[in-house]
């Protein structure tokens, strides 16, 4: 398939409300669970299309509790973005297996671990912070 940049391209709107996010939120998940079968064909993956749509719906299930209506607009510009390069093969396929495959989760530290660290709190530090 030959890469047509404007072949999936959308223009960037917000929200009218919380129904209008959600609406477009539900048609992200549906281009993104029906492209299933032609990424795996695209970048000649060794999983199933069934391996990427869970991945894909643990993807959409993370931020399944966001309310506001201008997170979830970036959410939404965000995962259309991501739709893009993929569907139009500017990724490679260590990119999609390590983005789309890989679980995002940390792994938990133990109490001490997080003193040692010097850190009882669960908070996470902003990586701007500069503080390591």
């Amino acid at each position: 398939m030959t890469t047509i940049p404007s072949r999936l391209a959308r223009a960037t709107r917000a929200s009218v409300d919380f129904a209008d996010a959600r609406r477009r939120a539900v048609q992200l998940y549906r281009d993104w669970y029906r492209s299933a079968p032609e990424i795996v064909e695209l970048y000649a993956l060794n999983v199933s299309p069934a391996v990427i749509r869970h991945s894909i719906r643990e993807r959409f299930e993370i931020n399944r509790h966001v309310t506001d209506a201008r997170a979830i607009d970036v959410l939404l510009l965000k995962g259309r973005q991501e739709y893009q390069e993929t569907m139009n093969c500017w990724k490679q396929t260590d990119h999609v297996m390590g983005v789309l495959l890989q679980p995002q989760t940390r792994p938990q530290k133990t109490f001490l671990q997080r003193f040692y660290e010097g850190r009882d709190e669960q908070a996470v530090l902003p990586a701007a912070s500069g503080i390591v």
